[in-house]
């Protein structure tokens, strides 16, 4: 629901944001256990099971609370976090955390207690006994003992490093450098990171999604703020990778404060401006603070009106609701504080520049903006200003949950979400908005899940991919600042009945839906989805996803083409937009034309060839269409 206290803060200044802290802390002190080491809010659990489930619930809180209190604001719950620190690792207390193994969760939770160290070692170290101090020491240095995965979880050794340090404490340098310089390895270039190495079975190694600005550049900005005498060359790269990844990062929030829904994880929600706050920490002023501060304020507004919170004021799980179909396998009621990364910020002092600055809109950027370290395609609309990713897939394979619904759709968007598989792949259930399903069946559908050979250039995006060993598809997706034409070649050697979608539009009352099966259009008052066939060779229609499948909006139904296809080649073609605008705003699809057949294609916009696909694997565009990339918006 959304939570009338929380919406009523104005979310202006540093003492609101500040209240907003607060206001996410207060409602999980009646949830404390008796010894105060675990924090339960629900029944729902993780893969790692309890009690480090309970650890989340006492960790990650800090997160919020350690910057409250470093930037002196008030706070009157330290001494619940001082007992239950002391019970958690206190090997003869029932509420006991146990020691943490190798890839284990509770490896995770260590890096916040590290950062609390850091920053607020006054209130979570210096009041301790001897004895406790004794025993937080020996519970945390036992992430120097374990394997963790090679990931963004290599920083949260660092961090716990650090914190030692901080106290006056002995701390494996030779680890953390080891750490650091794996780290750096995962450096793909124009400020971006993957989240580990790639290969089998692909559960790292993916660009693109929040795990760089919310982990990997978070941490290495904290990083910088305490390393920089130590170990200077490093941190002087860690602030120029952000700098300039915050050049494309800004693509991914459009101006009234949403960010893109994209990858796993989404259910820690405003940790998604997390790296803004980071940015101000670290000094660094990749954009003017103005402009930092305006994309993080108003982030924060767009979250605290959705109902996303339960009577209490939980965080729920999900993402625009309440929702465990988006959610990930290691997700339990205490996973969605991570969000707390948000506040960072609060450690600074009223007068540094991000908080004196005064909040400005974001600045003119271009309408369509290729970011080859993310494999993406971040389109503004002109008109609406929201954000749309083109997107030609990610390393997926069984991995994370709904990985291929995350990471591989056509199109994701700030006003319509997407979605995930509901139930059966079927064409309600299935999740297919923004992808072409295909089934061998009639009734069962695949979608693009692992996608071979992704690249982006010139705002195309390129990938193939086989739902069968038999069946091979080649898609190109071409944006344009108000919508994006798709391409298909698909060989089979099986006949195949394909079902192509667009923007899911969400809907609460069915007396808000309009749908028009022919031409294929759906209209709501949260906006308009069409999907235009440009080959002649499909049938239009309307599906309504399955309930709660939707990221946004528990209800939602999508335009879509059908088609039933011999086994051979065939080229499918349409043009899909997606506004906030009433639909006789929308591009007229007449003006493409397809010419396709063998291994070429060509699409013409009014009588001019616009793009064909030959001379690299992203194709060929006109002159005239690399012009129109470059509208501001």
């Amino acid at each position: 629901m959304r939570h009338e206290v929380i919406a009523s803060n104005p979310l202006l200044t540093r003492a609101d944001v500040q209240q907003f802290a607060r206001d996410l802390i207060e409602p999980l002190v009646p949830h404390f256990s008796p010894g105060r080491a675990q924090v339960r809010l629900g029944e729902n659990r993780g893969l790692f099971g309890d009690p480090a489930g309970w650890l989340e619930g006492f960790c990650r809180p800090l997160w919020g609370a350690a910057p409250l209190e470093a930037g002196s604001g008030d706070f009157t719950h330290w001494s619940l976090w001082r007992q239950g620190l002391a019970s958690g690792v206190d090997p003869a207390n029932q509420e006991y955390w146990g020691l943490s193994g190798d890839t284990d969760q509770r490896s995770v939770e260590q890096a916040a207690l590290g950062f609390a160290l850091l920053l607020s070692p006054r209130q979570i170290w210096e009041p301790l006994s001897p004895k406790t101090k004794e025993q937080v020491i020996a519970w945390l240095g036992h992430i120097n003992d374990v394997k963790l995965v090679k990931n963004n979880w290599l920083f949260f050794r660092v961090l716990v490093n650090l914190g030692l340090r901080n106290c006056g404490q002995k701390w494996p340098h030779d680890q953390v450098e080891s750490d650091l310089a794996q780290i750096e390895k995962f450096d793909v270039g124009g400020g971006w990171y993957s989240d580990g190495e790639d290969g089998p079975p692909w559960r790292n190694g993916r660009v693109g999604d929040y795990y760089g600005p919310w982990a990997l550049h978070f941490y290495s900005l904290i990083y910088s703020r305490f390393a920089a005498q130590d170990d200077p060359a490093r941190t002087a790269r860690f602030k120029d990778r952000s700098a300039r990844f915050a050049l494309d990062f800004q693509h991914f929030f459009d101006a009234h404060g949403a960010a893109l829904p994209f990858g796993r994880s989404l259910t820690y929600r405003f940790a998604q401006c997390a790296f803004w706050g980071a940015l101000a920490f670290a000094g660094v002023e990749a954009l003017p603070w103005a402009v930092t501060k305006g994309i993080y304020l108003r982030h924060l507004r767009w979250w605290i009106q959705q109902p996303v919170f339960s009577e209490t004021g939980l965080l729920t799980i999900g993402y625009g609701y309440p929702n465990l179909l988006m959610a990930e396998a290691y997700n339990s009621s205490q996973s969605p504080y991570w969000a707390m990364k948000a506040f960072l910020p609060l450690a600074l002092p009223p007068d540094h520049p991000f908080w004196v600055a005064e909040e400005a809109p974001l600045p003119l950027r271009p309408a369509v903006h290729t970011v080859p370290g993310a494999k993406l395609i971040l389109t503004t609309d002109p008109a609406t200003h929201d954000v749309t990713a083109i997107n030609p897939g990610q390393p997926v394979l069984g991995w994370p949950r709904n990985g291929a619904h995350k990471y591989s759709k056509c199109a994701y968007s700030t006003r319509f979400g997407f979605s995930v598989q509901a139930g059966a792949a079927t064409a309600e259930e299935g999740g297919g908005d923004n992808v072409l399903s295909l089934s061998d069946d009639g009734r069962l559908y695949r979608v693009r899940e692992q996608c071979l050979e992704p690249a982006v250039a010139d705002g195309v995006a390129y990938s193939r991919w086989q739902p069968w060993p038999d069946v091979e598809v080649t898609t190109w997706l071409i944006a344009e600042p108000d919508g994006h034409v798709r391409i298909h070649s698909v060989r089979s050697s099986r006949k195949l009945w394909s079902l192509e979608a667009g923007f899911a539009v969400g809907w609460t009352s069915r007396q808000d839906l309009q749908t028009e099966p022919s031409p294929g259009v759906v209209s709501t008052s949260r906006g308009a989805s069409t999907l235009r066939d440009l080959l002649g060779a499909r049938q239009s229609g309307i599906v309504e996803a399955g309930a709660n499948s939707n990221l946004l909006v528990s209800l939602s139904s999508m335009p879509v083409l059908q088609g039933t296809h011999d086994p051979g080649q065939a080229w499918l073609a349409c043009w899909v937009c997606g506004s906030g605008d009433k639909q006789d705003t929308f591009p007229n699809a007449a003006d493409f034309k397809v010419r396709a057949g063998g291994t070429g294609c060509q699409v013409l916009r009014r009588g001019q060839l616009w793009w064909s696909n030959e001379g690299n694997p992203c194709g060929t565009s006109s002159q005239d269409r690399l012009k129109s990339l470059k509208m501001p918006a």
